[in-house]
């Protein structure tokens, strides 16, 4: 049943992705991502926890950008969670290991815009910025999970018990990520 339920998410975030008129236009290869290229990333993050591994334009100025991330232990206490907001970028989480509660959507206040100049703007997520959150809809995720954060919507972790390493397929409509952009630590 699991094999199933996952198989239906990533079919239900393709659907949502490809639209029937960048069918036609749609690039004639595919662009392969494997495992070691991810492991080299993250094996690079270092103190960072977000870092690209590739943005790969999938024809009608649309990039699809794949992402490494690791959060540690975090607890937010009360009502509000600090999240984040992309403008133009939807996120789909593939949950490699760990757990955590995110939140999602509700009350946002605080808007604080990211520098156009920033480079997690310039090259992990597009116009951003960070709220502060009350009300949002809070799901626990693990290993093996997937979850879709249309641009627009804020999210953000209430805990971390000691770590949660997830993929980030970030899908890029307007092209503000570097197209063709591979993490310098592939460059052998």
């Amino acid at each position: 049943m699991a094999t199933k339920t996952l198989k239906l998410s990533i079919a239900a975030t393709l659907l949502m992705v490809v639209s029937p008129g960048s069918l036609a236009q749609a690039p004639t290869t595919a662009t392969h991502v494997p495992r070691s290229e991810i492991m080299t990333v993250f094996e690079n993050l270092g103190n960072t926890i977000d870092q690209q591994v590739r943005v790969v334009d999938i024809g009608d100025d649309i990039n699809v950008a794949v992402g490494v991330l690791r959060r540690v232990n975090t607890r937010t206490e009360g009502e509000e969670v600090n999240a984040i907001l992309h403008h133009r970028v939807t996120e789909v989480y593939y949950v490699l290991s760990g757990s955590g509660i995110l939140v999602t959507g509700g009350v946002a206040t605080g808007n604080v815009e990211f520098p156009a100049d920033n480079i997690s703007v310039r090259e992990l997520i597009g116009p951003s910025g960070s709220r502060t959150v009350t009300n949002g809809q809070e799901q626990a995720i693990s290993a093996g999970d997937v979850v879709v954060i249309p641009a627009g919507v804020p999210h953000g972790f209430r805990h971390i018990q000691e770590q949660i390493t997830y993929l980030s397929i970030r899908v890029d409509p307007d092209q503000t990520l570097p197209t063709g952009y591979a993490h310098p630590s592939l460059e052998d």
